[in-house]
């Protein structure tokens, strides 16, 4: 049964409500079970094609480059990314409300506000662009979405841990302190595992070592799975908050 919403003094019927914490969740859970999809599909279906590497040396996990270009598995994750952008849009602005909220008379933190939001689109645009051009088929513009997307997201995550740090400061909320230790742990792990993925990714185009590319392969995906733990923060963050589809009204309000 729909439930009405006063909006400027009128009732609007209630179309969809859901909990910002199921969104939030959703929101992660759609490209996290595409990508175990797609490696699992490589591995069993596809695995010579997946793992091949152009030294020709043993290799014994697909990287997520090799999982997401192959068929049906490029289907499966271009289905999950389109259908969770659309959400976390909605998230990147809810936070930025939040911070220009939060931060009013504060402008060094409303500016890393806005610089915030700037660098959670740019993590998102360059998420679209490795996604829909494959390494197989222009591996320049996937590459560069790649790096978009991995410069952006830790840069991103940089400011949020900042933003957040003076939250917790003056927060007496118990929540605020939880969601500043998680971000700056899962941070923390990020970085490491960017490290790592960078050395082996090294090692491998530099010396060829059997096994090198599977450690990067390895890394490459704790590095998306620490990004995703990252974001999944937000449940913290807004654990009280809903998001309402109210349908507009036929009358024209002048």
């Amino acid at each position: 049964m729909l439930q009405g919403s006063s909006i400027l003094g009128h009732e609007r019927p209630l179309l969809i409500r859901v909990s910002f914490t199921a969104c939030v969740v959703s929101t992660v859970c759609l490209p996290l079970l595409g990508l175990i999809s797609c490696v699992f599909i490589s591995s069993v279906f596809h695995y010579e094609d997946s793992t091949g590497t152009h030294c020709q040396v043993p290799n014994y996990l697909p990287s997520i480059s090799a999982s997401i270009s192959l068929s049906p598995e490029c289907h499966i994750w271009r289905f999950c990314i389109g259908l969770h952008s659309a959400p976390r849009l909605l998230v990147a602005f809810t936070y930025f409300k939040f911070y220009k909220t939060r931060f009013a008379s504060r402008f060094p933190e409303s500016l890393l506000s806005c610089l915030n939001l700037v660098f959670s689109l740019c993590e998102n645009l360059g998420l679209l662009l490795l996604t829909y051009v494959s390494s197989s088929e222009t591996y320049f513009v996937h590459k560069e979405g790649f790096v978009l997307f991995l410069v952006s997201s830790i840069i991103h995550m940089l400011i949020t841990c900042r933003l957040w740090k003076t939250i917790k400061k003056y927060s007496l909320s118990p929540e605020d302190a939880k969601s500043h230790h998680w971000k700056v742990r899962f941070l923390l792990f990020n970085v490491s595992f960017c490290t790592f993925a960078g050395f082996f990714f090294w090692k491998h185009n530099m010396y060829c070592e059997s096994g090198s590319y599977t450690l990067f392969a390895l890394f490459e995906y704790l590095v998306v799975f620490s990004n995703m733990a990252f974001h999944l923060t937000a449940v913290w963050d807004f654990k009280s908050r809903e998001v309402m589809v109210i349908s507009s009204s036929d009358d024209k309000d002048f």
